[in-house]
């Protein structure tokens, strides 16, 4: 392994945890309905967890309103089922072919939860980042202590590794920022 696969590697392994961040956020529920909400739930389907995005269609026709259309018909009562384990909180209407999900307004309350929620997955990208910092600096000494880079090499590694770290902390940030708005927005 050398300087730039260090580097590399420090850099796919923190945009990994703004894109768990940025997938965590799409399945919090805000006032609105929108696929993302469902997308993620795990169906017990012949005996395996399966999400329901290959389970079913996924529709929003409405702002307040999410149709959830089986490819197999047979599978309604699995998803609804999965639907009421998740914690979404949104009770499932279904015909037998097609199950409705209304999704009610946020109360003032429900929504400052929500966005503690968010600072919680938030910070837990920011650990992970930062603990993706503390492995790629073990790394760069080590490469040190093999001969591979220099002194002059190794303090410069550093101070990329320190610039990716302030780059995709601060990503989570804004990523944050976005969450907290569209949460807060009544």
């Amino acid at each position: 392994m050398g300087y730039d696969d260090v580097l590399l590697e420090a850099e796919e392994r923190m945009e990994k945890s703004v894109e768990v961040l940025r997938t965590d956020y799409r399945g919090m529920r805000t006032g609105r309905a929108h696929p993302g909400l469902v997308e993620g739930v795990r169906v017990e389907y012949y005996g395996s967890p399966t999400p329901l995005r290959q389970l079913a269609q996924i529709m929003v026709p409405e702002a307040n309103q999410i149709v959830i259309k089986p490819f197999d018909p047979s599978s309604t009562a699995a998803i609804e089922k999965a639907i009421l384990k998740s914690d979404l909180g949104i009770t499932p209407n279904s015909d037998g072919k097609v199950i409705r999900l209304t999704v009610p307004p946020l109360s003032e309350q429900r929504r400052k939860q929500l966005v503690a929620q968010a600072k919680e997955r938030a910070e837990g990208a920011r650990v992970s980042i930062r603990n993706i910092r503390r492995e790629a600096n073990k790394q760069a000494q080590q490469l040190v202590q093999d001969g591979e880079i220099g002194e002059d090499d190794f303090q410069k590694l550093k101070a990329e590794i320190d610039e990716l770290t302030k780059k995709y902390t601060g990503l989570v940030d804004k990523e944050l920022e976005k969450k907290t708005a569209e949460l807060m927005e009544v």
